[in-house]
């Protein structure tokens, strides 16, 4: 998500910056160069060295080597970097941030930086309370400064209450997301169709057939087709998750539903990404009382539903794109390239339950991008980074 971005991750003097360690090498397994800028206090917290073995950087912290005289310039700094990250942030270095005081690299870069700012607060609940310090954050959200707000919870001072820094994940997840939202916005224009989740096939007012699919591929894919300008309608199935922002969400339950949605649709937009879960059978017979327990055992007779992605491709326009995902257990790239020919697939995505990482619920996946005239293996990757590579292949199909 953060491939080929330059992150400076600024590290104050607060007990939390342990937790800068695992969030350097986040922003790094997440494709960033990192360099880290620490005040002499957090070197009394967490090491140089432990921050320069997971940065594969130089720590900067003095204003030159004092061995040779190298100037560490906090001019370049600022404009090098594509997001400066200060986490955590203690009270002291906000209220110096928010006067313009410039008394270690770590502020003077923060004084140089064209780059948008994002500042993870740190410290005590009392502190973090405290008239003064909420007054010093107001300030620098004037001065357009981005803020990770700090999560509530036990600090190390044995108090329970608002003021640790917010988990490493959750601020990777802001950065990615503000720098999603200085992303060009390649896709204006266009309209896409968008599925995801599960449907519910019901045998009884209280039963039902479904999968274990919670959405978050297909959802991931809308939010990242939106991020880059498109206009998305998401035909979504049964899942906890939230609307992305600036999608428009047409909620469904049934195979039937999810096909007249997209049928219905489909004329108006310049491509479909087909990444529901969709029930291949439904009951033939909804009883309309609840089934109650008899003896013996009991059968359901189930018909097929309708093909929504073989329809989709029967009625593709020229210049229409229409992708297709396939989940399969054996015989994995014959079923999926049998797949992207019968259903009319401009390129299809495999996945295989048989692949550690990769599947139903979990927040990543291992897949193969396949087309007619070839194939792409990817690592482990989230399903966020997941989403961006399809989207990059929608834009070449383009």
């Amino acid at each position: 998500m953060l491939k080929g971005k330059h992150i400076i991750l600024g590290v104050t003097g607060s007990i939390a910056a342990y937790k800068s360690a695992l969030l350097c090498r986040l922003l790094v397994s997440a494709g960033a160069e990192v360099k880290v800028v620490m005040t002499p206090l957090a070197k009394q917290f967490i090491t140089p060295l432990t921050m320069a073995t997971l940065s594969k950087n130089p720590i900067l912290v003095d204003f030159f080597n004092p061995e040779n005289g190298e100037w560490n310039s906090h001019v370049k700094l600022g404009l090098w970097a594509d997001c400066y990250l200060i986490a955590p942030a203690t009270a002291n270095t906000m209220a110096k941030m928010a006067e313009g005081v410039a008394d270690n690299l770590l502020l003077t870069t923060y004084l140089s930086a064209r780059c948008p700012v994002m500042v993870a607060p740190a410290m005590d609940c009392d502190m973090y309370a405290h008239c003064a310090t909420q007054r010093n954050i107001e300030r620098l959200r004037k001065d357009g400064v981005h803020f990770v707000e700090a999560e509530e919870g036990e600090l190390a001072s044995g108090l329970v209450g608002s003021g640790r820094m917010a988990e490493p994940q959750h601020i990777v997840d802001a950065v990615v997301k503000l720098l999603a939202e200085k992303k060009k916005r390649t896709l204006d224009g266009k309209h896409y169709l968008v599925t995801a989740g599960a449907t519910i096939e019901a045998i009884d007012p209280v039963r039902y057939i479904s999968n274990h699919s919670s959405g978050k591929m297909g959802y991931a894919i809308a939010e990242e087709l939106a991020e880059r300008g498109a206009k998305v309608t998401l035909v979504s199935g049964r899942t906890a998750l939230d609307k992305p922002a600036g999608v428009e969400r047409v909620d469904v339950l049934s195979a039937e539903e999810m096909y007249e949605a997209c049928v219905a649709r489909y004329d108006e937009v310049d491509g479909a990404v087909m990444c529901a879960a969709v029930a291949d059978y439904t009951p033939q017979q909804v009883a309309s009382e609840k089934i109650k327990k008899g003896e013996g055992d009991m059968s359901i007779a189930l018909k097929r539903t309708p093909d929504i992605a073989a329809e989709l491709g029967r009625r593709k326009r020229q210049g229409q794109l229409l992708v297709g995902f396939a989940m399969e257990t054996q015989n994995e790239t014959a079923n999926a390239e049998d797949k992207l020919r019968r259903k009319n697939f401009d390129f299809i995505v495999l996945n295989s339950l048989r692949v550690e990482g990769a599947g139903f619920r979990g927040d990543t996946n291992v897949v193969s991008l396949i087309d007619s005239a070839s194939r792409e293996d990817l690592p482990l990757m989230t399903k966020r980074e997941v989403a961006a590579r399809i989207v990059d292949k929608i834009e070449k199909s383009l």
